[in-house]
């Protein structure tokens, strides 16, 4: 049999997307999309408190239906020679599961429970339980467990969530047996190997989001989270000591899920990993190039040689791991928690009066009046980012901050708030919006500065995701501000290419992930490239950014 076709799977934050390629050409065959039901009705989700909580369901769901979708024009001969599929997911995303691996929200008791589900990766519910991992992880009482995950443990990361969901309740903490990443419970569930002290653990997503380290054996000492909690002893035992990298089969699927998904019997499901680590994979990641996946938040990664960057130890970022990313290869993750939501943020800031009236008019008038309302929430960004272009840039511009929500790198501190100055009563929503783009592009340029500092080298850049291709105004400001030219990847599933592409190694029809990204790869749309006289003022504007950021940071600590 020639298993010459693979899939990617993609677990964002709204949606799960899958595609279907063959291996030998790089074409996509075939796109499936479903968005979670309960997530887009914001059920189990309280953004005034941080708290953003999906149900295993919506996976479930979204997963089956994407790959109906997928196999709806497929025929048996292409079906029948596919090899192998893995999957990508958010991160750090936990769950509560019980013995059998299973989800507590999928049993009875806690199936309405938001605290029994996914901890989505951008909660920020466990701000406080982070501080006191950072806190007692720096008290020289036990190594440094944050050492290699840029010295600063974050509220979006495993541990602080586990923390704070037996803190806050106490039936959830006596029904866990264990805790599962997203992407680690996908694999086990397809290949029916739910023993949580059996299935396999990602590298990726065990070495950035929960300090786990060859150095001291896998995840931190008994001792140390007993110190931190004693709801948190004897934990440990029931987690894992061995990772693996995204190379490397997490089982065949089961005989149940290869009826339900329409896949033939013997499909190898590949150990899964985090979205944006697949996503820097299918950008055709290589050495000393920063890749940026763009979208909501971003998630920016390096693979150093490990013969570079030899005992050095970067700090302020999201980790270092030996094999994440890249096998044998040393992985470096960064990031920003907002980018894309800020754009958002302000649209519905803008759209607020619009959205209020509606409710108020009279009934006849409804249909037309709302869809008045839906044209413009589309388009407003657009037009803001048409007008934003036509301002000129100069060193008396606004400056705003992007900590709207935290601050992921450099130096993590969720705590964090946004700020504007220099506001006027001259400022209109352009000028606003404008501010607000270049503030990401600074805090993009934070993260530069910050691998530059510590004796990285980056030799180019390349740029991922949905707003990378959808808006040059964001992308050339971009440009200008980190003063690089950006590469901007063609395809428009990055992180379910990535995931098609470990698959196909998985699957070994390629040996390594570098041969699969040079069959598979989609290459590269557009490269933006900085124009001199705005990278001149931008420079200017960055030490008032820096400034601004200063004094915001000492305020609020």
């Amino acid at each position: 049999m020639n298993s010459n076709y693979t899939i990617g799977v993609d677990f964002g934050t709204d949606s799960v997307r899958t595609i279907l390629v063959d291996t030998l050409t790089g074409d996509v065959l075939s796109e499936g999309c479903s968005y979670y039901k309960l997530w887009k009705e914001g059920k189990y989700c309280n953004p005034k408190a941080n708290q953003f909580r999906q149900h295993p369901s919506d996976h479930i769901e979204a997963l089956k239906t994407s790959f109906k979708a997928l196999f709806s024009t497929i025929p048996n001969s292409i079906k029948s020679n596919i090899g192998a599929l893995s999957v990508a997911s958010t991160g750090s995303t936990p769950v509560p599961i019980n013995e059998f691996g299973v989800p507590l929200a999928l049993t009875e008791r806690f199936k309405e429970n938001p605290n029994a589900m996914f901890i989505l990766w951008k909660d920020h519910t466990a701000i406080n339980e982070a501080n006191e991992i950072n806190e007692l992880a720096h008290s020289k009482k036990y190594l440094d467990y944050t050492t290699y995950v840029g010295g600063e443990y974050s509220s979006e990361w495993f541990w602080a969530k586990i923390l704070h969901i037996f803190r806050n309740d106490q039936n959830v903490k006596n029904a866990t047996f264990s805790w599962v990443e997203h992407c680690d419970w996908i694999p086990a569930l397809l290949t029916g190997n739910t023993n949580p002290l059996k299935f396999k653990r990602s590298r990726c997503a065990a070495g950035h989001k929960a300090m786990w380290h060859p150095k001291w054996n896998g995840l931190p000492s008994e001792e140390f989270l007993s110190e931190l909690d004693p709801l948190l002893s004897g934990i440990r035992d029931r987690m894992y000591t061995d990772t693996y990298t995204s190379d490397k089969s997490a089982g065949i699927i089961s005989k149940e899920w290869a009826i339900t998904l329409g896949l033939r019997e013997g499909v190898l499901v590949g150990v899964g990993t985090l979205d944006a680590h697949m996503g820097a994979i299918g950008g055709e990641i290589k050495p000393n190039y920063l890749v940026k996946v763009i979208g909501t938040s971003t998630c920016d990664m390096l693979v150093i040689p490990k013969e570079e960057i030899k005992d050095n130890v970067i700090s302020g970022i999201c980790g270092q791991v030996d094999g994440s990313i890249i096998p044998n290869m040393i992985g470096l993750e960064a990031g920003q928690s907002a980018f894309g939501d800020i754009y958002a943020w302000f649209n519905r800031f803008l759209m607020w009066p619009l959205d209020n009236f509606i409710k108020n008019i009279d009934a006849s008038e409804n249909k037309s009046k709302e869809l008045i309302s839906k044209e413009i929430k589309e388009h407003m960004l657009f037009e803001l980012s048409v007008a934003a272009k036509e301002l000129p840039i100069i060193e008396a511009d606004i400056v705003a901050i992007d900590w709207l929500n935290g601050r992921r790198t450099p130096n993590s501190n969720q705590g964090l708030k946004g700020g504007v100055i220099g506001l006027t009563l001259s400022t209109d929503a352009p000028k606003l919006y404008k501010a607000l783009v270049e503030a990401t592009c600074f805090g993009s340029k934070k993260i530069i500065d910050r691998f530059l500092e510590e004796g990285v080298t980056i030799s180019g850049i390349i740029a991922v995701g949905g707003v990378a291709q959808k808006s040059d105004f964001v992308m050339q400001t971009l440009a200008d501000i980190l003063d690089y030219p950006i590469s901007v990847v063609k395809s428009e599933q990055t992180c379910a290419l990535g995931a098609a592409m470990s698959a196909a190694v998985v699957a070994g029809i390629y040996g390594t992930i570098l041969e699969a990204q040079k069959a598979m790869g989609a290459g590269f749309e557009k490269v933006y490239k900085p124009i001199p006289q705005n990278s001149e003022v931008y420079k200017k504007l960055y030490v008032k950014y820096s400034q601004f950021g200063e004094f915001m940071d000492n305020k609020m600590n």
